[in-house]
């Protein structure tokens, strides 16, 4: 059945359809919470509230975005709102660009191979470091950079502007290639 058809029968009370769609997404929504809050008890408590906040507003998903993305949403709201609650964990501040591009942190990416994680080291120091993010930008890098959405969907996912997006990504990455270097300095 048509993803389409199978919201529509869910929106009408079709109990078996909404299972399918849990079933359907239930990975990706789990695997998105880990990587943003970096814990299995937080990620399957924020799976939880998604298929939760699903259910009970699927009536209102109107179909001018993919399911996928209106998710993505409803888990990084989840993913900041536990943030917020738990002040006591530490999260790194980048909203000022001092030392972020000074010279001496400049990597050239394509040396680095984070994408195949065959370097335990660097991939341990890249989770530690993507850890140490806010959420605000973690989710924008995970979704651009891990997921591989576009600007435009995490646009829509955030609910923030594009050039927002953008600004959050590139800080994102500058702050990752700062600590990459850093680490592999001392």
């Amino acid at each position: 059945m048509e993803e389409r058809q199978l919201i529509e029968k869910a929106q009408a009370g079709d109990k078996k359809a909404l299972n399918e769609l849990v079933k359907k997404y239930e990975q990706t929504i789990y695997n998105f919470a880990f990587k943003i809050c970096r814990d299995k008890n937080f990620a399957e408590q924020i799976m939880q509230e998604t298929f939760y906040s699903m259910i009970k507003s699927l009536h209102q998903f109107d179909h001018n975005s993919k399911l996928s993305t209106w998710l993505y949403r409803i888990v990084s709201n989840h993913c900041i709102m536990l943030a917020r609650k738990l002040k006591s964990r530490s999260f790194v501040s980048i909203d000022d660009d001092e030392n972020l591009f000074e010279e001496k942190y400049t990597a050239d990416w394509n040396s680095i191979p984070y994408k195949d994680a065959e370097n335990e080291e660097l991939k341990t120091i890249l989770d530690n470091a993507i850890q140490k993010l806010s959420p605000e930008y973690r989710i924008v890098f995970l979704l651009r950079d891990v997921e591989g959405l576009s600007t435009e969907e995490t646009s829509q996912i955030t609910e923030l502007s594009i050039p927002a997006v953008k600004s959050r990504l590139h800080r994102a990455r500058a702050y990752l290639r700062k600590e990459i270097n850093e680490a592999f300095i001392r």
